[in-house]
């Protein structure tokens, strides 16, 4: 990713589940820096946490799938007898699923509130 949104404070975030879509909304108080919105397309699964008033993202990081796979192991096992992300028998699968239909992993880390992950085909900023 070629574009930062380090200390842009989050302002809003949609999520579209039918059409696959997460926008999130961003402001910048420092003075050379800009307002982004996030547009993450192809969205499978979302995992966010702490989303409060005046979230501060410290980094937007696209990562390694076996990262994913190595963070989130409980909460996909978990996840699976719901058919979340999607239907799947084995993480082995899951993970063949994921890099066949060309499936990235970003990671939202906070200064401030809300952080967690997109999983998605693609991530774009305006």
């Amino acid at each position: 990713m070629n574009f930062s949104v380090h200390d842009n404070e989050i302002i809003s975030y949609e999520v579209h589940l039918k059409n696959g879509v997460i926008i999130i909304q961003t402001i910048s108080h420092w003075e050379k820096a800009r307002n982004v919105t996030i547009t993450f397309s192809g969205v499978l699964a979302h995992w966010f946490e702490h989303p409060l008033q005046g979230s501060i993202i410290l980094d937007l990081e696209k990562r390694e799938l076996s990262e994913f796979f190595q963070y989130n192991k409980e909460l996909l096992e978990r996840g699976r007898l719901y058919n979340w992300p999607t239907g799947y028998k084995d993480i082995k699968e899951l993970e063949e699923k994921l890099r066949n239909e060309k499936y990235h992993y970003y990671l939202i880390s906070a200064s401030y509130g809300l952080n967690g992950w997109v999983l998605a085909k693609k991530v774009e900023h305006f």
